[in-house]
Formats: C-alpha cells, structure tokens, sequence
C-alpha cells in the first residue's frame, strides 16, 4: 500500500457515475479539492452496501469539510446508475474493473474466496489531495463504522 505523503499517477481514465449520469474521466479531472476515495468490491452485497451506505448517510458532512467522495469498484456504471438510485447514494461511483486506481495506489493484495486465490484491490479508502498527495489512509475498512473512522481521519488531519 502507497506510503502517506506520496503522490500517485493520476493520468488514468475511469468511467463514473456522477449526478445520474455516466462520463469518462481522468482521475486527475475527479480531484477538484481532497478527496476520499473508498474501495469496495461488489454492488448490491452486504457488506459493500453498509460501506456505502454510511458515506451517503454522511456525505453532507464530508462536502462541508471541503471532501469530495468516490466510491469505487469494479462494477459497471449500468449498474452503479441502478445501484446509486436504489441506495440513495449521491456521490460519485467509479468503475474501475482494470484496478487502475488499486495499481497506482499499490493496493492490490491476494485473496481467497471458495477456495480458490486470486488478486484484487483491498478493501481500503484513502484521502487524498487535489494534487495526487496521499493525505491518509485506512488499509482495512470497518463497513459497519466506514464513515465514522473517515470523519475521525480527517478530524486529526
């Protein structure tokens, strides 16, 4: 996992749901002002789904301390459109099924799931600056608490 105070390469495009309406952007276009970023693994899942939903319960909060936040998984934004509008989520959801963001972040990590291994991103978020400064992060999120411990990072930032 990237080190805090490190910058990432932002000269990547993601698709995203923004608004209720799909684009193509650079990353570097997504970071306007700092940004929380927080990785989950799968539309319509439980626990993805507490994950996401705290940030949208406290999205309010995070837009007033000057945060942007993007959620982001490899899920298709046809299906982020849905799941946006069913969750009530109203910040931005990235596709990422290239782990794009997980590579230029250093976070894609081995796991197991039925027995069988394989490679994807941590289920990780991370603050960073509108430069591609890594502020902080939270290498192994609590999705039943995800937005009170990003409320808690950025207040001790």
């Amino acid at each position: 996992m990237i080190e805090t105070g490190k910058k990432i390469d932002t000269n990547f495009k993601l698709k995203v749901v923004q608004d209720g309406e799909e684009k193509e952007v650079s990353f570097s276009e997504l970071l306007d002002r700092k940004t929380i970023v927080s990785v989950y693994m799968k539309n319509n899942t439980s626990s993805c789904d507490r994950q996401t939903l705290s940030l949208a319960e406290n999205a309010d909060w995070f837009d007033k301390k000057g945060f942007n936040v993007i959620a982001m998984s490899k899920d298709g934004c046809r299906s982020h459109k849905n799941y946006a509008k069913k969750q009530g989520i109203n910040y931005t959801l990235a596709s990422d099924p290239d782990y794009l963001f997980a590579e230029a972040t250093d976070s894609i990590v081995d796991k197991q799931m039925f027995g069988k291994s394989f490679t994807a991103p941590s289920r990780s978020a991370f603050v960073i600056d509108s430069d591609g400064t890594i502020l902080a992060s939270v290498e192994k999120i609590d999705t039943k608490a995800h937005a009170e411990e990003l409320k808690a990072l950025i207040e001790s930032l």
